[in-house]
């Protein structure tokens, strides 16, 4: 208890120091006390730890130093200005606090010493005594002075050290975050260096193979131009056999003419002469310039009869489709995502290019680059006619809306009407420069429209046989054309990377839609004829609002190229034949995109049954796949 109630002899001796009076002792305290009857204390000595003990460590003082005899004045003197200018800025620097700023009263600092060395029961028993010897008057506060600046400016020094220790702290972490950043940026720069040099090594190796390149094609120059002179050649000779063959053809029509009239101005009957007559009663064989005059002109003479006898069709203004047929597809026929290879009809000798469905009976039409077209029955898949004609490869092929005639395009730069109950050709469209790409029946049935690499497409009347219109306006090959649906409108898809609106009446160019980045390979329109879907050269298909003219969405299904584009009956499902063999299903609804593996090599073409059950794609190996 004495321990706990007395003041310790060292914060006596630093009270009497501070205050310069003498403080009664612990014994004389407890006396009077006692005398006085209030409290009790014994006397406790505690040893003290000498102030001498502590042992000093002497710093010595190197910033200052005198050179040596050897050195001059003048450097001595420097160096003590120096020295005095070095001082100067420290004593600058190190701002002391005066004593009325940084003094505190004696208690506080006690007080606060005590707590901060965490003395709790010291403290509790210099307050009990403090304050003790203040009421019974020993000591007085205004004889009470400040603590020292020394002591305080020990504790602001104590703390500006820690702060900076602190700072330094987060300095150290700063400057170890810095350096994980400058290798993080030494190691990326050294990387994008050995890949620029990589870029530029590459580069160099392509301006060298352009070079070689160049040189590659100008020795092929002289040999193109050679030949080009030929051609020019060639198509003069050709015009002067064709100037001399019509000469021939008027020089016979005379003859003929003046036959007749010799036949009418004697009288009697002379009988007719015929080249051909005249070799069947000697039993001499027609030669080849005698047989090919008889066919022209018996050709021309047909042609000239017919031509008389027609005219030109008219378009039909209101065609109105039943719009219950759609309606009832879209409603009852669900969409189909899970078809399954189920059949492979072997058909060609070289790449299918288009197939086509009947519109009424179970049957497809699929054309080759073999120049041949075959009429195939479903679902057994079996021949029922083959047609042949053309001198080329076959692009495209469409039926007639009544199903009786078959309509087919060819690289030949022609486009043949066929009869499909005898298999016979009915008709030979001639007036494009290049290869035909495509071709498409009128609603009405009188109307054919073919598109073709000359960059023109042309409209085709059946009756008049005759070319009612030549559509101007693409810069490139015009790879695809379709009929809007019941309607006088076209749709023509080009490699200018455009796609075109045209009025069949006018043939004039109603609006063009631009988006894709590549030649346009297909182009079609939904049942209803609400919406367009295109592909392109790099495998993005795109979607357009027709009533807007406007696109819809973009779906890049590439790189590989998409050839062919076809919605099923409901419009609900999109179908795209690729060039790397994949058929690509869209669901308009969803987005979501099913694949169909099954061809070896190239998908050319797509079509779907009417009933949305069935799907065909041609391919380049010759071969038509049935998927159920």
């Amino acid at each position: 208890m004495a321990a706990q109630h007395g003041m310790p002899n060292l914060a006596l001796r630093v009270l009497e120091e501070t205050l310069g009076v003498s403080l009664p002792a612990a014994g004389d305290t407890a006396d009077a006390v006692a005398a006085e009857g209030a409290y009790y204390l014994e006397q406790v000595t505690i040893t003290e730890t000498p102030e001498d003990d502590y042992g000093y460590e002497e710093i010595p003082d190197d910033n200052f130093s005198i050179p040596e005899g050897e050195e001059d004045l003048a450097k001595a003197i420097q160096m003590v200005q120096e020295q005095a200018t070095d001082t100067s800025i420290l004593e600058q620097k190190t701002i002391l606090p005066s004593k009325h700023a940084v003094s505190e009263v004696i208690e506080d600092f006690l007080c606060n010493f005590l707590i901060k060395m965490g003395m709790t029961r010291t403290l509790d028993c210099f307050q009990s005594e403090w304050y003790e010897l203040i009421q019974k008057g020993v000591i007085e506060l205004r004889n009470i002075e400040n603590v020292p600046d020394v002591y305080t400016q020990n504790m602001v020094l104590e703390n500006e050290n820690k702060n900076l220790k602190k700072e330094l702290k987060h300095y150290k972490q700063a400057a170890d975050k810095a350096r994980e950043d400058l290798l993080k940026t030494q190691k990326e720069r050294d990387f994008h260096r050995m890949h620029h040099k990589r870029i530029v090594q590459e580069k160099n190796k392509l301006v060298n193979d352009l070079k070689g390149l160049r040189l590659h094609y100008a020795s092929y120059e002289p040999t193109i131009r050679v030949l080009h002179e030929k051609h020019q050649t060639l198509l003069k000779e050709k015009m002067l056999t064709s100037l001399q063959r019509d000469r021939a053809f008027g020089k016979i029509s005379g003859l003929e003419e003046t036959l007749q009239s010799l036949k009418k101005g004697c009288t009697y009957i002379v009988p007719e002469i015929r080249v051909g007559d005249i070799c069947e009663r000697e039993n001499v064989s027609e030669g080849p310039t005698q047989k090919c005059l008889r066919e022209a002109r018996e050709r021309n003479k047909c042609k000239t009869r017919m031509k008389d006898n027609t005219k030109d069709s008219k378009f039909p203004v209101d065609i109105q489709p039943d719009p219950s047929l759609y309606l009832c597809k879209e409603n009852l026929c669900p969409s189909k995502f899970d078809y399954k290879l189920s059949n492979i009809f072997r058909l060609h000798e070289l790449p299918v290019s288009c197939i086509a469905l009947h519109p009424r009976k179970e049957i497809l039409v699929s054309c080759g680059e073999d120049r041949l077209w075959k009429l195939v029955g479903l679902p057994k898949g079996t021949v029922l006619l083959t047609g042949c004609g053309h001198t080329d490869w076959l692009s495209g092929c469409c039926f007639h809306p009544s199903g009786n005639k078959l309509a087919t395009s060819s690289g030949d730069t022609t486009v043949k009407l066929w009869d499909l109950s005898k298999g016979d050709c009915i008709l030979t469209f001639e007036g494009h420069n290049h290869a035909v790409w495509s071709c498409t029946w009128h609603s009405c049935g009188d109307f054919v429209a073919s598109s073709s690499l000359d960059t023109t497409s042309k409209i085709w009347d059946v009756n008049s046989e005759r070319c009612r219109c030549t559509l101007y306006g693409h810069t490139d090959s015009v790879n695809s054309i379709e009929f809007f649906p019941f309607s006088n409108t076209l749709l023509t898809g080009s490699a200018d990377k455009s796609l075109s609106v045209w009025d069949a009446r006018t043939g004039k160019c109603e609006q063009s839609l631009y988006g894709h980045m590549h030649s346009v390979n297909d182009a079609t329109f939904t049942p209803r004829g609400h919406m367009i879907a295109s592909c392109d050269a790099c495998g993005v298909t795109k979607l357009w609002d027709f009533r807007k003219l406007l696109p819809v969405v973009s779906i890049d299904i590439g790189p590989s190229p998409g050839n062919e584009v076809n919605f099923d009956s409901t419009g609900r499902v999109l179908a795209q034949a690729s060039n790397n063999g994949v058929i690509h299903l869209l669901d308009l609804k969803s987005g979501e995109i099913h694949k169909l593996m099954g061809h070896e090599s190239e998908a050319h073409t797509v079509v779907f049954s009417h009933d949305g059950e069935s799907l065909f794609s041609g391919g380049s190996d010759g071969t038509v796949l049935t998927w159920c």
